[in-house]
C-alpha cells in the first residue's frame, strides 16, 4: 500500500528505521494525540460546572442532570476494551481520528440541543467516541516510542490528562459565567479540528503483523453486558439501596457475565482479551493498581469539590483555583516520574507514589470547617505528587507488558480500570458518607437545640448534608440559620474525614500491590518506531 493510511506489514523493519519528516515522528505523534486526549479528559470535569445552568435553561430534573454525567460514563466504561480491540484490528491511527471527529461532532450537537433528552443522547455518543480515542492514543505511543523513551512519553501523556481533568472546573466556571453553558461543548469543535489536522499530517499507522483478523462478537456482548450491569449498580446503588433486590440483581448479572466471558475467552480462536495476558503478574498488578488508585483519587476528589464550594462557600472558579496545587504538582511531577521510572524501573516510584497518596488522604481526613488555604494546598500538592508516578508507571506497566498487537486492548484495559475504580470509589465512599450522616446528624441536630424533624424532613436534610449543604428555609432567623449551617457542615466534615481515611487505607493497599510491578517484558520486542 502507498496511501497515507497504509498499514506497515513489517514493524520490526520499521523499528530500526528512523522516521522521516513529520509523519511518524515520536514527539510530534505525542503532541498530536495529546490534543485529542486533552479534549476527552477536560470533558470529564468541565461539564459538571455547566450542569446547574443546563438544568435551569432546559428545565431539566435533577435525575436528568445526573444522566448527563452517568450516560457519558456508562458509554465510556462499557466500550473501552472493545474500542481498543478495534484499534488493534483496523489500526490505531484510523481509530483515533474517527474518535476525534465523532467526539467533536457530538460536542457541537450538544451545544445546539434544545432538549435535555438530546443532550443526554449526544453525551452517550461522546462517551462512545471517547472510548475509541483514548486506547488508540496509548497504542500509537506504544508503537512509536522506543523502550527507553516510552516512560517519558507516557509521563507527558499523564500530565496532559491530569492538568486537563483538574483544570476543567476552572475553565468551565469561566465559560459558564462569562459566555454560556453551550460554550463548554462548543470549545471541543475547534480543538477537535486541530487534533484532526495534526493527526492527518503526523500520525502513522503501526499494526503488528499478527494483529487480530476477526472479532469476538460473543465476547464483546458478554463483556459489555457485564460492564454495564456493574457500573449501573455502582451508579444507582445509593438510590436503590445497596441491599435492595435491584442492586443485587445487577451485581449478580455482572458477576455471571464476567464468568461466562472468561469461559468463552478460553474457547474462541481470537478472543477479545486473551486471558493469557493476566499470566503476567506485573500486568495484573498494574491493572489492580490503576483501579485502587482511581478509587482513592476520584472517590476522594468527589468530596473535595463539595467541601470547597458548600462548606467554604467558594465559587466554582475559586474552588478550581484552590485545586491548582494538585494540578501544578501533577504537571511538574509527571515527566519527572517518567525519568525516574526509566532509570529505576516502575516499582520504587509506584510504591513511593501510593505512599504519598496515602499520606495525603490521611492528611485530608483532618480537614475541618476552618482549615486554611495553606494547609489544604499542602495536602493537595502532596496528592498530586503521589498520583503522578502512578498515572505514568501503572500505564506503562499495563501497556508495556502486553504484546504490541494487543496494545489497544491493553490501553482499553488501563482506561477501563480507571473508570471502574473511579465509579467504585465514588459509590463506596458515598455510602460511607451516607452512613456517617445517618448516624451523626440526629445527635448533632439535637445538641444544637434545633426543632425536631419529621421523617420526611430528616430524609431531605440528610441528602443535603451529604453534599455539605445546610438547607435553610426563607425567613429563618439568622441565629437559627447559622446553627443549621454549623450542624450540616460539622456532620459533612465528619463523614468526609471517615471517607478520606478509607481512601487512605485503599492507597496503602495499592502501595503493597505496586511491589509486584516491573518494567514491560515486551518493551524491547515492540518498542518503538522512529528516531528521537
Amino acid at each position: 500500500m502507498t496511501s497515507q493510511t497504509a498499514v506497515e506489514k513489517a514493524p520490526q523493519d520499521e523499528i530500526s528505521a528512523p522516521a522521516k519528516g513529520l509523519r511518524g515522528h515520536p514527539w510530534l505523534t505525542l503532541f498530536a494525540v495529546a490534543i485529542g486526549v486533552m479534549m476527552v479528559a477536560l470533558d470529564g470535569t468541565i461539564v459538571a460546572i455547566a450542569n446547574p445552568a443546563i438544568q435551569k435553561d432546559l428545565g431539566a430534573s435533577l435525575q436528568d442532570v445526573q444522566w448527563i454525567t452517568n450516560g457519558y460514563m456508562l458509554a465510556l466504561a462499557v466500550s473501552l476494551i472493545t474500542a481498543g480491540k478495534l484499534g488493534d484490528r483496523f489500526g490505531h491511527r484510523q481509530t483515533f481520528l474517527i474518535g476525534v471527529v465523532g467526539f467533536a461532532a457530538a460536542s457541537g450537537a450538544i451545544g445546539l440541543s434544545h432538549s435535555v433528552t438530546f443532550v443526554i443522547a449526544f453525551r452517550v455518543l461522546q462517551g462512545l467516541f471517547g472510548a475509541l480515542l483514548m486506547p488508540a492514543a496509548l497504542g500509537l505511543l506504544r508503537a512509536t516510542f522506543p523502550a527507553e523513551k516510552l516512560n517519558m512519553a507516557i509521563g507527558i501523556w499523564g500530565m496532559v490528562i491530569g492538568a486537563s481533568t483538574a483544570g476543567g472546573p476552572i475553565l468551565g466556571g469561566v465559560l459558564v459565567e462569562h459566555v454560556s453553558w453551550q460554550s463548554v461543548f462548543f470549545i471541543n469543535v475547534p480543538v477537535g479540528a486541530i487534533a484532526l489536522a495534526l493527526g492527518l499530517l503526523i500520525l502513522r499507522d503501526h499494526r503488528a503483523e499478527n494483529a487480530p483478523k476477526s472479532f469476538d462478537v460473543v465476547g464483546i456482548v458478554l463483556l459489555s453486558v457485564a460492564m454495564f450491569c456493574m457500573i449501573w449498580a455502582l451508579i444507582k446503588g445509593s438510590e436503590y439501596g445497596w441491599g435492595s433486590w435491584r442492586t443485587l440483581a445487577f451485581i449478580g448479572v455482572a458477576v455471571v457475565g464476567f464468568v461466562l466471558f472468561a469461559l468463552w475467552e478460553t474457547k474462541v480462536r481470537e478472543p477479545l482479551i486473551p486471558l493469557g495476558l493476566f499470566r503476567s503478574v506485573p500486568l495484573s498488578a498494574g491493572t489492580i493498581l490503576m483501579i485502587l488508585m482511581a478509587f482513592a483519587f476520584m472517590g476522594g476528589l468527589f468530596f473535595v469539590t463539595f467541601y470547597l464550594q458548600n462548606v467554604h462557600g467558594m465559587t466554582a472558579v475559586d474552588s478550581g483555583l484552590h485545586l491548582l496545587p494538585l494540578t501544578g504538582m501533577m504537571i511538574v511531577a509527571s515527566p519527572v516520574a517518567g525519568i525516574l521510572i526509566t532509570k529505576l524501573g516502575p516499582r520504587i516510584p509506584l510504591v513511593g507514589g501510593m505512599v504519598c497518596t496515602a499520606v495525603a488522604m490521611f492528611g485530608m481526613s483532618r480537614l475541618t470547617i476552618d482549615t486554611g488555604t495553606v494547609t489544604m494546598s499542602i495536602w493537595f500538592a502532596l496528592l498530586g505528587m503521589g498520583l503522578a508516578p502512578v498515572m505514568v508507571g501503572a500505564t506503562e506497566v499495563i501497556v508495556g507488558n502486553a504484546p504490541l498487537e494487543l496494545s489497544g486492548v491493553a490501553g482499553g484495559l488501563q482506561q477501563a480500570g480507571m473508570q471502574v475504580g473511579g465509579s467504585l470509589g465514588t459509590a463506596v465512599l458515598g455510602a460511607v458518607m451516607s452512613s456517617q450522616v445517618t448516624s451523626k446528624l440526629p445527635d448533632n441536630w439535637a445538641a444544637a437545640k434545633l426543632p425536631p424533624l419529621t421523617p420526611e424532613q430528616s430524609s431531605g436534610l440528610s441528602k443535603a448534608v451529604e453534599v455539605g449543604m445546610g438547607p435553610v428555609q426563607p425567613g429563618t432567623p439568622p441565629e437559627v440559620a447559622a446553627r443549621i449551617a454549623g450542624v450540616a457542615h460539622d456532620t459533612f466534615v465528619s463523614g468526609m474525614s471517615t471517607a478520606f481515611t478509607v481512601a487512605g487505607i485503599v492507597a496503602v493497599l495499592a502501595a503493597a500491590v505496586a511491589m509486584f510491578t516491573k518494567r514491560g517484558v515486551n518493551a524491547e520486542a515492540g518498542a518503538g518506531v522512529g528516531h528521537i
